[in-house]
Formats: C-alpha cells, sequence, structure tokens
C-alpha cells in the first residue's frame, strides 16, 4: 500500500515556505527574491516577512509574479510574546489573509498561531533549536500543523537548524505534525543561506488553494536534494524507492531504528516487527514510523511521520 504523498494524483512540486524580503529584515526587494527561485529551479515561494510593528505589519503581496509555470503564497513570520526562555514566538503562517489583523495587546503566541490557522492557515512551528523551544512551549502551539525540521538559515548561520528533538517529542506524545524544511534565506552575504532546504508538495495543479490543501493533509515531503519516489506498507514490511544515496533509515518513537548503507543504493525494504524492542528489552511497538535518505555529501530527505495505526 502507497501512502501518501506518493499515491496521490498529482505531481511534487518544488517550494520554499520561510524566506525574507527588504519588506522585513532582508536584503532583497520582493521581486529580487522570487526571481533567484524561480532561477533555481523552484515551483513555489512565501515571502514570510517578519510581521511586526518596526517593519509595518508586512504581508507581501506577491501575486503580481504569478504565472502559468511558478505561483507564490501569502504569509508571514508571526511574532508574540513569550517563550520559556522569554524570547518572542516565530511562527511561519501560509496562506494568510492579506488583512490579517495585527496582534491585539496581550495576545499570547499559542493565541496568534490559533487565528491564524482559523484564518485558513498552514501553521508551522519555526526553527525550534535556534529559539532554544522547549517540550512545554512544543505543547503550548497546538494549533500547528508542523515543526521546521530543517532551518537552513540556522544550521549555517550556527548550527541550529535541526528540529527533530521536538518533533519527536511530541509526536510521542500523540500530536500528529507534519514536518517542513525550509530556508529562512534574508540574502545578506549572497545566497549561501538559500536552497538548502525545501518541501516537494503533490497536488493535482500548482493553484495556491491547491499547494495550501495538500500542505495541511501532509501530501509532501522535504528535502535538501535527495529525491522520495515512493513509500509503501505490506503487513509488516515499509519499502522505500529514492534517488541514489548511501543511507536509508527508518526511525520511530523508541530509540531503534532500522537501516540500510551502501553506495548509490535506490531502495530499502524494512521488517516493522523488528523496531518493537527497546533498550530494555521489553515490547515497544512502534506508534510512529519516518524514513530518512542521505545522500554521499550528507543531503538528507524526509518523509512525514506515518502512523502505524492508519496502517490497518
Amino acid at each position: 500500500m502507497s501512502i501518501a504523498p506518493f499515491s496521490t494524483p498529482g505531481r511534487f512540486w518544488r517550494g520554499n515556505l520561510h524566506t525574507h524580503s527588504n519588506l522585513s529584515d532582508g536584503a532583497l526587494a520582493p521581486g529580487q527574491v522570487i526571481e533567484a527561485y524561480k532561477s533555481a529551479g523552484y515551483d513555489f515561494i512565501q515571502l514570510s516577512d517578519h510581521f511586526m510593528e518596526r517593519y509595518n505589519w508586512p504581508i507581501a503581496d506577491t501575486r503580481r509574479w504569478r504565472s502559468n509555470n511558478f505561483t507564490t503564497l501569502i504569509g508571514a513570520e508571526l511574532h508574540a510574546p513569550a517563550t520559556k526562555v522569554g524570547e518572542l514566538w516565530h511562527i511561519v503562517a501560509a496562506g494568510l489573509p492579506l488583512d490579517f489583523a495585527a496582534p491585539a495587546p496581550g495576545e499570547s503566541g499559542p493565541e496568534l498561531a490559533a487565528r491564524a490557522r482559523a484564518n485558513g492557515a498552514f501553521v508551522a512551528i519555526a526553527h525550534p533549536a535556534w529559539s532554544q523551544l522547549t517540550i512545554e512551549d512544543g505543547r503550548a502551539l497546538a494549533s500547528a500543523h508542523a515543526v521546521e525540521i530543517y532551518n537552513h538559515g540556522c544550521a549555517v548561520e550556527n548550527d541550529r537548524g535541526d528540529g527533530f528533538y521536538l518533533m519527536d517529542q511530541l509526536l510521542n506524545e500523540g500530536h500528529r505534525l507534519t514536518a517542513i524544511a525550509t530556508d529562512d534565506a534574508h540574502f545578506r552575504h549572497g545566497d549561501y543561506d538559500a536552497f538548502g532546504g525545501f518541501v516537494e508538495v503533490k497536488a493535482e495543479s500548482l493553484e495556491p488553494e491547491a499547494l495550501l490543501e495538500a500542505l495541511k493533509a501532509g501530501s509532501f515531503y522535504s528535502s535538501q536534494g535527495p529525491r522520495i519516489h515512493d513509500l509503501s506498507f505490506d503487513a509488516n514490511e515499509a519499502s522505500i524507492d529514492c534517488s541514489p544515496v548511501q543511507a536509508i533509515t527508518l526511525t520511530t518513537g523508541t530509540s531503534r531504528a532500522l537501516v540500510k548503507i551502501g553506495r548509490q543504493i535506490t531502495g530499502a525494504t524494512f521488517d516493522l516487527t523488528q523496531v518493537g524492542q527497546n533498550n530494555r528489552a521489553k515490547d515497544a511497538p512502534a506508534t510512529w514510523v519516518r524514513a530518512t535518505i542521505i545522500d554521499a555529501a550528507g543531503r538528507r530527505a524526509w518523509t512525514n511521520p506515518i502512523w502505524v495505526d492508519d496502517l490497518g
């Protein structure tokens, strides 16, 4: 049984959901940012400028740059007080209305995220490691659809680009979240922080509404470059087909994982019954699994978590 997004109709569209222009703290004008991603082979982009008073509450109207072969989503990076370490929340919201209201006095980050979702947005917890988010922070953002599990800008600037530490804990508590990879590019020093993380969204068209519906449904995977062609489950087995890589892993909510390592391997089949033993030698059936592929350059691609109970 092939699963979403590989089983759903349509094709994959490459996009970046988190990047900045000079409407907030980016170096380039919106049109220049968009042209950079078009030239890099992307199908869509969202300018997620900082939705803050100091920048006059920008939500970039990028509709003029839409065409038959490239489109844009409307959104922003939302902020409100305060995380456990006392910093502003950073919340990526895709699909906001252009007239989305500024935060009300006293509106918290979780309340702002809930309002964005109620207004039709796809909501993601931005750069957890960079923000030093705790598990309590993650629990508070109950309106989130996704966690930013890779942020290229944070990775190259201060080696805090990972978000799996937070996401996996939340998955183990039953929170059904998906995983996005982004750039968070600002173009202040050329394109060093661009084109390093993206989503591959499966949809029947490039219309913004179709992309947003697919994002909310989890019909995508994330990557730094490698391609995942298929992920399927049959009884107690999981199989993955992909572009040539050197490692394929199947991770679960315990310390156990399955791996195939080799040169230029393009697939693997795993026995799911082998992920049920933890280090205490006690049965601990996997409640969710996710696959990662790693190429010879160390670039990764990640599936969204698959809940075992949903496999029937």
